[in-house]
């Protein structure tokens, strides 16, 4: 009576499990010699890479500092984004970046663009001395640009609207500097984008306060020169001229009292307003000197290499086994041996 086909098919499952086995056990000593010296060799890199000094060192410590700031993407507080770019002519290259400049506009794509622009990029470049510290001989300009795109990242969070700067180097110190000049520089595009209105009216009543105070300063001390001389003028027909003078000057003075105090109005006003307001950029914390490494994870490497090696053992062993199994099959080894000939 013929087996039963489901319990053949097991019995030949169980076979073919225990010939693996068997080959396994077979090779273990190459398979637990491999793995071992691969682990083996993993620890002892790691630990060579931590006792050699930052230059020298195949596997230094990097460090990321890491800057966050606040980008409103709200509308209504970038009212005139679009405008400003149109004017500005970076209309078609923030839309490259991502950045639509025909309503809906989004000022974190906008940062994320900025920074990898030439004219951030080529600053960082020129004030750390990139080309000569990444040692960069061939097209310098190009070269170091995507060097330091590797190294230098944004990420923006949707869910708090942090906007996030960072930049890896083995110098922690070095790190820190260059991702608080890139915040700087932001912050400086866009005050000079005029993306935030609030601060630009700001800044704009600010001037206009300052030149108004000064001018009456200015026309208070004219008055009082032409009031002295009249109390020290020597001919009587000249003193109506200067009287004439100095009237006109008052009404000069109490035309500008009256914008200054309008100004003031304004800027006190604007004041409330911009309490009351998110800005559209704003640091919430510059980098600071990390004390810990972000890479490389040597366990990570060590644990890596280690199974590496222990499949690669293993694949060696069927390899092997299956190379002794074609040198005991005459007919395999017939038709290698015809096919030399």
């Amino acid at each position: 009576m013929d087996e039963n086909p489901t319990i053949q098919n097991a019995k030949e499952d169980e076979i073919s499990l225990i010939d693996l086995f068997a080959v396994l056990l077979k090779h273990k000593f190459l398979i637990i010699g491999l793995t071992g010296a691969a682990m083996i060799f993993a620890v002892v890199i790691s630990i060579i890479s931590l006792k050699l000094s930052p230059e020298k060192s195949f596997l230094p410590n990097k460090y990321t500092p890491k800057a966050q700031m606040l980008i409103n993407d709200d509308s209504s507080a970038t009212g005139g984004l679009s405008s400003m770019l149109s004017s500005s002519g970076l209309g078609s290259l923030a839309g490259l970046a991502g950045v639509s400049v025909s309503g809906g506009s989004s000022n974190s794509a906008l940062a994320g663009y900025l920074v990898n622009s030439n004219t951030i990029q080529d600053a960082v470049v020129d004030k750390f001395n990139l080309i000569e510290r990444y040692k960069i001989k061939k097209s310098p300009r190009a070269a170091s640009r995507e060097a330091l795109k590797k190294v230098l990242t944004s990420n923006f969070d949707t869910d708090t609207g942090v906007f996030s700067i960072s930049f890896t180097d083995t110098d922690p110190e070095f790190a820190r500097e260059v991702v608080n000049y890139v915040v700087d520089l932001i912050e400086a595009r866009f005050n000079e984008l005029g993306i935030d209105q609030n601060k630009l009216q700001e800044a704009n009543l600010k001037e206009n306060i300052q030149h108004s105070y000064d001018e009456i300063l200015s026309l208070q001390k004219r008055i009082q020169t032409l009031e002295q001389s009249v109390s020290n003028i020597y001919n009587p027909s000249s003193a109506p001229s200067i009287m004439l003078d100095s009237s006109l000057l008052k009404l000069e003075l109490s035309a500008q009292q009256q914008i200054y105090s309008q100004l003031k109005v304004q800027y006190e006003s604007l004041k409330v307003t911009m309490a009351s307001e998110q800005p559209v950029f704003q640091i919430l914390e510059y980098a600071e000197v990390p004390d810990r490494k972000s890479e490389p994870s040597r366990g990570k490497l060590c644990i890596i290499i280690t199974f590496a090696a222990f499949f690669l053992s293993v694949f060696l062993a069927f390899a092997l086994n299956a190379v002794e199994n074609i040198k005991k099959d005459p007919e395999a080894m017939s038709k290698l041996s015809s096919s030399k000939k």
